[in-house]
């Protein structure tokens, strides 16, 4: 199992930007995918989940901002983001399967190496 993010950089604040996550070694179309980010110093933290069937889930603090889709004949996840702040500043992590909450653990589930996201004021 393989999960690669990319598409991070360096915005302004209220400047758009999208990640991706290329997906390897399992059936893509049938799993779920989560988006989650990490500030230095503190807990790893979901932001985004996407079902096989195309359902979507946010948390509370990027809903309406962040748009998650999937390509399953590119096995790729992507994470839209939108109205951008200086607190969404951070790594952002994809895995496959379905993690809803705070405090996850990357030594649990299969993780990608993460894309840094930096927004400046």
């Amino acid at each position: 199992v393989e999960v690669v993010e990319s598409g991070g950089g360096l915005v302004h604040a209220g400047e758009s930007l999208t990640l991706s996550c290329a997906a390897s070694g399992f059936t893509f179309s049938e799993t779920a995918m989560t988006w989650a980010r990490q500030v230095p110093g503190e807990g790893l933290n979901w932001v985004s989940v996407i079902n096989a069937e195309g359902r979507e889930f946010y948390s509370n603090t990027v809903k309406g901002r962040f748009t998650i889709s999937r390509d399953n004949a590119k096995k790729t996840a992507y994470l839209h983001m939108t109205s951008l702040k200086v607190d969404d500043t951070a790594v952002y992590y994809c895995a496959k399967g379905a993690m809803i909450g705070n405090d996850l653990r990357r030594d649990f589930g299969d993780w990608g190496q993460g894309t840094q996201v930096t927004v400046s004021a």
